[in-house]
């Protein structure tokens, strides 16, 4: 039996997936083919069950059910005469390898199937590092989750996990369950993380913690984990700047319960067995300006790329990898060939640079680069764009934190006058100087 070529296979059908899947559609391809591993759509989504999505996209206040809700009913309305069928669902499906040539090997309850396709767009997501990141020691008892675990037993499968817990890390998954966990009558005795700042966004700080009186301790982390058959205490020691614990300044938490919140991992092995490229700084794949990696007709956007604190901007990085991957395709699928390549870099102060490589002649009227900062930056901070000792662009910013991706555009006269096989174009962020 011969398989059906699609022109687009979407894989993931989270938030990435979904705005991806539907931006193709809306820039005029027809065979699509969205390969999700749940048994819905949605993503991670469904479980975060808390308000705050939508406020860039749809300009309103939405939990995450009802911001996937939007994007499964508007890709469920991706139907015409041409293709009545509309957008092909595949859930409940474990996509398993990606080849250079756009074939995809998938098994369902329908067994073990090749697909193929003219273009590839990778919405895999991301997964949560583990105790073993971070090599906290003890024994393995039970009542030691990742938060985005501890999440999905309670708000989809409706089980509590603890009733005196600690949150080791301060990203917004772990603010958000520490608040979680005291609505549901739960004793929380810290939020604890190593740095001298919290990781989540400042919104997140104070509707999650403070104003649930949950103590926020800096500077800190958890050494050991004692109990035997279930968690009973964590022992907490303080770190310098280098983060290595200061001797005696042990405290012990008596907890049944803790929570891991230390940073997520773009979900990249489908892209390596792609022979897609992977960028050390970001562990997803270079890209180039529009979110091409580079095996040509192969996209990735989402937290696969690069792991963002809000989906809205998910959403927007996603509608430009799906417009791409259109326009490969009814380009005639022809790989992009150009002289004029020239690399970005992160400088000081910033940890990464989306894209990592751009197309002179490919940029429209601006180059949008996405990155993070490695510390807080207050009133009178700017981002600087350079070329060796050239100073290209400067953009002046109120405020800057590692919590939050920032993004600059670049006008497209401003690259216009780098050399493109000159040294990279480095973005840094700096400290004002009146």
């Amino acid at each position: 039996m011969s398989e059906k070529k699609y022109e687009l296979i979407v894989i993931g059908g989270g938030p990435a997936g979904l705005a991806a899947a539907h931006s193709a559609w809306e820039s005029g391809l027809r065979k699509i083919l969205i390969i999700e591993r749940a048994k819905h759509l949605g993503g991670i989504l469904n479980q975060c069950i808390h308000n705050g999505f939508g406020l860039h996209h749809f300009k309103e206040e939405l939990s995450g059910p009802e911001y996937a809700d939007r994007f499964i009913k508007m890709v469920e309305a991706c139907t015409d005469g041409n293709a009545p069928e509309g957008i092909e669902i595949m859930t409940d499906t474990m996509a398993l390898n990606i080849t250079p040539d756009h074939e995809v090997y998938v098994s369902n309850t329908e067994g073990y199937r090749v697909l193929k396709a003219d273009s590839v767009i990778l919405a895999m997501g991301c997964r949560e590092r583990t105790r073993d990141s971070v090599g906290i020691a003890g024994s393995r008892p039970a009542g030691v989750y990742t938060a985005g675990t501890a999440q999905m037993f309670m708000n989809i499968m409706g089980y509590s996990v603890g009733r005196r817990v600690v949150v080791r890390g301060t990203g917004d998954i772990g603010l958000i369950m520490a608040r979680r966990m005291k609505l549901e009558g739960a004793e929380v005795l810290a939020c604890i993380g190593a740095s001298d700042h919290a990781d989540g966004l400042a919104r997140n700080v104070n509707q999650c913690l403070k104003d649930f009186d949950i103590p926020l301790l800096l500077r800190h982390t958890i050494t050991e984990i004692r109990g035997k058959d279930r968690v009973e205490q964590v022992v907490a020691m303080e770190v310098d700047e280098h983060r290595n614990v200061i001797p005696g300044t042990e405290q012990v938490f008596d907890c049944d319960t803790l929570l891991l919140s230390i940073g997520l991992i773009p979900e990249n092995e489908l892209s390596k067995k792609a022979g897609v490229p992977i960028d050390s700084r970001t562990s997803g794949a270079v890209v180039y300006e529009n979110n091409e990696t580079e095996i040509p007709g192969i996209f990735a956007c989402g937290n696969v790329l690069q792991v963002h604190d809000l989906v809205d901007f998910v959403t927007e990085e996603s509608i430009r990898a799906g417009q791409a991957a259109a326009e490969y395709v009814l380009g005639g699928c022809k790989a992009k060939t150009s002289d004029t390549v020239f690399a970005l870099a992160n400088g000081e102060n910033v940890k990464y640079t989306v894209p990592m490589k751009a197309r002179m002649e490919e940029i429209g009227k601006f180059l949008e680069v996405s990155f993070r900062v490695k510390k807080i930056f207050g009133a009178g901070s700017a981002v600087v764009v350079t070329q060796g000792d050239q100073q290209i662009a400067r953009f002046k910013r109120p405020y800057m934190s590692s919590s939050k991706m920032e993004k600059i555009r670049i006008p497209k006269a401003l690259i216009d006058k780098i050399d493109p096989l000159g040294e990279p174009l480095t973005v840094s962020a700096v400290e004002e100087v009146e």
